[in-house]
């Protein structure tokens, strides 16, 4: 099971183009799926079924797995045997009829636009992790690309003259997304006051670094962004992903198309963008009602 495991991985990455971060998820889900089956007496995929798959997510649901991730290993398993099936080690597409649960689509925090501005502008200083702070909160506000993005992102990957960022998706798509002038200016600061400093060797082409001169990590990023909201969004602070959800808000309530805001967040189904226009609704539903004398 394990080789077919790795096997199924390599056609993942190689075949279906999927992330790396994808990848993992549906290994994981595979192997707990796997497992139970295991527990229920199977030696190899010939007690895989569509009862068997079932009584799978069953049991994940009585565990306490949300209906997200249920939605997740559902598409998981359905992946998998229509794959094991393609390749001979089932007998028939078992997974075919396997239904998902429908995620509960829950609202995303947002900040306001004038406390997205406090938090960044708050970060005001001359050393190299001020400078670099700032410049990641600009162009994860200013932008809405995704933390993985922000930090794959290389020098040759700016196009400072007409401000545009080239960046590499989900699925290795890219795409090109322009960013603004506080976004170039603290480009600039970074590049002529804080990259010389740290840069090593190491740094390559990096556009971020951390302090030893390497390319910055997803988990520093989120660390900046939570440490800068934290005082801003009850004391919790926001991820990455939040001043993501915050910058689509924005542009839809400034009146930006919803096909010109799925292109800039690299969505692959307009479905995922409109998410944001309930959100516009829902704060919008929250000013009348606080606003008018007749809500």
């Amino acid at each position: 099971m394990q080789v077919m495991l790795a096997d199924f991985e390599r056609s993942l990455r190689l075949e279906r183009n999927r992330s790396a971060n994808t990848s993992k998820a549906y290994l994981g889900d595979l192997t707990l799926l796997l497992t139970h089956l295991v527990r229920q007496g199977g030696e190899d995929l010939t007690g895989l079924n569509l009862r068997s798959l079932r009584s799978w997510l069953a049991d994940q649901q009585r565990g306490g797995a949300s209906r997200t991730t249920l939605a997740r290993r559902a598409a998981a398993a359905r992946t998998f045997t229509r794959w094991a099936f393609q390749h001979q080690l089932l007998a028939a597409d078992v997974g075919e009829l396997l239904v998902s649960p429908r995620p509960h689509r829950t609202l995303p925090s947002v900040l306001s636009a004038n406390d997205a501005d406090a938090t960044i502008e708050a970060l005001d200083g001359d050393d190299p992790q001020q400078l670099r702070d700032r410049l990641i909160l600009e162009l994860l506000y200013g932008t809405g690309i995704r933390v993985a993005e922000l930090v794959g992102l290389d020098l040759p990957d700016l196009d400072r003259g007409r401000r545009l960022l080239r960046v590499i998706g989900k699925g290795d798509k890219q795409r090109t997304v322009p960013y603004g002038v506080p976004a170039e200016q603290a480009l600039r600061r970074w590049l002529e006051g804080g990259r010389p400093a740290w840069h090593t060797p190491a740094s390559g082409n990096a556009l971020l670094l951390g302090r030893r001169g390497r390319r910055l990590d997803q988990r520093t990023a989120r660390a900046v962004v939570n440490r800068a909201t934290a005082d801003v969004v009850g004391g919790n602070g926001l991820s990455p992903h939040g001043l993501r959800h915050t910058a689509a808000t924005h542009l839809l309530d400034g009146g930006a198309d919803l096909r010109a805001v799925q292109e800039l967040l690299g969505h692959a189904s307009l479905a995922t963008t409109q998410i944001y226009t309930h959100v516009s609704v829902d704060r919008l539903r929250r000013s009348f009602e606080q606003a008018h004398p007749r809500a």
